[in-house]
């Protein structure tokens, strides 16, 4: 098993141009982290600064944005720590869930699921209060 990287697209504020980057696949983070510099380049902007517990145990105050991503054809906008240069790119949980996908480790890749609708404490699907349009 062990880690893998995938291609993730990174989209500019402008949407008029992208970069590819090979992200390393990681559960563990959850947040996806992208270099700051290259973020940056993209016109992306961090909006606040929270704080990120690394493998280490030791607590450091990361600024995030907001960016729209492209990972394996389902474009998103997600959560972008901006991380260090020379720092690895790391594809997490948060970005992962958003596009429906879930990491199939022995095969290195990413499948597709989809989405969760229960509530806590029934069994009964939550059930939208939008009427069906489509009927009209």
């Amino acid at each position: 098993m062990g880690t893998f990287t995938y291609p993730l697209e990174v989209i500019s504020a402008d949407g008029a141009r992208s970069e590819t980057v090979d992200a390393t696949v990681d559960t563990g983070s959850t947040y996806t982290c992208l270099p700051a510099g290259l973020l940056r380049e993209l016109g992306i902007v961090p909006y606040r600064r929270i704080q990120s517990e690394l493998a280490d145990g030791s607590v450091v105050e990361d600024p995030v944005g907001e960016v729209r991503v492209r990972v394996e054809s389902v474009e998103i906008t997600t959560i972008v720590i901006f991380s260090d240069e020379g720092a690895p790119a790391l594809l997490g949980a948060y970005t992962l869930e958003g596009a429906l996908l879930v990491v199939d480790p022995v095969r290195q890749r990413l499948a597709p699921t989809h989405a969760l609708r229960y509530g806590l404490l029934t069994s009964h699907p939550c059930r939208s209060s939008v009427p069906n349009l489509s009927r009209r």
